[in-house]
């Protein structure tokens, strides 16, 4: 998913991993491996092997150490990829206070990029997702558009452009031989079942929530459909979005449709026909708030959600500290230690009666939720106060004065957090033990 304003002027971006460690953007191949030859240096037809690329797990570390805003993250992982090129297809959202730039890997050694209009929100699932480009300005001003130097000579060397142009404001200008104007995504993307299944479905549903005014997606033969493969790359919300807003709708199984697992709606097949957006395997989704009215210290919110989304709450962590509580850690063993599998086995628990735990889960997270913002408004007060005193610089992202009230803010939420976690833990698991099928009292007879 892209961002969005926020309704207090912060930019939002949000992200999901399952407990693979795996991107919803990334499409996994299988390794590569040397061919059938001895592997051993030591041998005389040893070969050693050459690197395939860029993958999603460089990603991180050859951009962000090296960037100072949202554009340069576009140019810099550009180059990279261009130069070296990648063995998977990934989409990368980049964000400062002023611009949101989201970047596709179209194949190879080349790439597309566009800016988020500042109105607007992105839903992307599992699938390439920009649709109108703009050719001249991809390669000119790069004002909302960039791309790979070589873009125009691959398309026309490959026969890529394969849309009918439809945009009004096409009346045949070309850029190196080819429209100015065309649909990258049927140009690069693909249209299978898998698609339907699997992408379609979520990108239809949200954007459905986020813009129930358009009627494209309303009445009795709505243009838009669970399976629609064209919903539009970005859509203005009918209403700002607030990072708890944007928590549920990364949470939903479909709610109210007949689609919705957990719901009476529709048959048992239809209540598993479409890949749900809080899945089962995630393990964390990330809402990454930048206040651009918040000195630079204190800019950077984390909400971190671990774990499958309908169970689950998101801690507000301030970004700009050194050291994050214990308790968010996730040991490869089981542990009610840890928030992730708390949250795993409060899933576990209530999934066969969801409805029985909703009101405790749903209790659970409105109060968490309400205490992270309840956080940075004090923290934020505190530390405006100790700027006026003179005591800290809230420009500078290393005071260390500053850095130690935000761990100590993060280190307290967590910590209440931690005792609400256990008490639901405890809750949905005396609801699940008085429903076992060895129960039995005197009176059953």
């Amino acid at each position: 998913m892209g961002r969005n304003r926020h309704q207090c002027g912060e930019r939002v971006h949000v992200g999901h991993r399952d407990h693979l460690g795996q991107r919803p953007r990334a499409r996994r191949r299988p390794a590569r491996h040397l061919p059938a030859r001895c592997r051993k240096a030591r041998h005389a037809n040893y070969k050693p092997e050459v690197p395939g690329g860029i993958g999603e797990e460089n990603l991180p570390t050859i951009t962000l150490p090296y960037i100072k805003s949202a554009r340069e993250g576009v140019v810099r992982l550009g180059m990279l990829v261009e130069k070296y090129g990648t063995y998977e297809t990934n989409g990368v959202a980049f964000g400062d206070a002023d611009e949101v730039w989201y970047w596709e890997n179209i194949g190879g050694h080349h790439w597309i990029a566009r800016r988020v209009p500042d109105d607007c929100y992105v839903v992307q699932p599992n699938r390439q997702g920009i649709d109108h480009f703009d050719l001249a300005d991809a390669l000119g001003d790069q004002h909302d558009y960039m791309c790979s130097a070589d873009l125009a000579q691959w398309i026309r060397e490959n026969d890529l452009l394969m849309d009918m142009p439809a945009h009004e404001e096409d009346a045949g200008e070309t850029v190196e031989g080819l429209p100015r104007y065309f649909n990258a995504r049927i140009a690069f993307s693909t249209y299978t079942w898998l698609d339907q299944l699997y992408n379609a479905p979520r990108k239809w549903y949200l954007c459905r929530r986020l813009t129930p005014s358009d009627a494209r997606f309303a009445g009795p033969a709505p243009a838009f459909g669970p399976e629609s493969l064209d919903i539009p790359w970005a859509m203005r919300p009918d209403k700002k979005l607030s990072a708890s807003d944007v928590k549920d709708l990364l949470a939903t199984t479909y709610d109210g449709t007949e689609y919705d697992p957990y719901g009476t709606k529709g048959t048992p097949a239809t209540r598993h026909q479409y890949r749900y957006v809080g899945i089962d395997r995630t393990s964390e989704c990330s809402i990454l708030c930048i206040r651009p009215n918040a000195p630079a210290a204190l800019r950077g919110v984390h909400w971190f959600a671990p774990a499958s989304g309908p169970f689950n709450t998101a801690v507000a962590l301030y970004a700009n500290v050194k050291e994050l509580p214990a308790y968010l850690d996730t040991p490869t063993e089981v542990t009610t230690g840890s928030l992730y599998w708390n949250n795993r086995l409060v899933a576990g628990l209530s999934d066969p009666q969801f409805f029985e735990s909703y009101e405790a889960i749903q209790g659970y997270r409105l109060n968490t939720m309400a205490q992270g913002y309840q956080s940075l408004r004090e923290t934020d007060a505190a530390l405006e106060k100790l700027a006026a005193e003179g005591k800290a610089n809230l420009d500078d992202m290393d005071d260390p004065t500053v850095i130690a009230e935000l761990e100590r803010a993060n280190q307290a939420l967590v910590d209440s957090v931690q005792t609400q976690t256990r008490a639901l833990l405890g809750t949905v698991l005396d609801q699940r033990t008085v429903t076992m099928k060895n129960a039995f009292n005197m009176n059953d007879h």
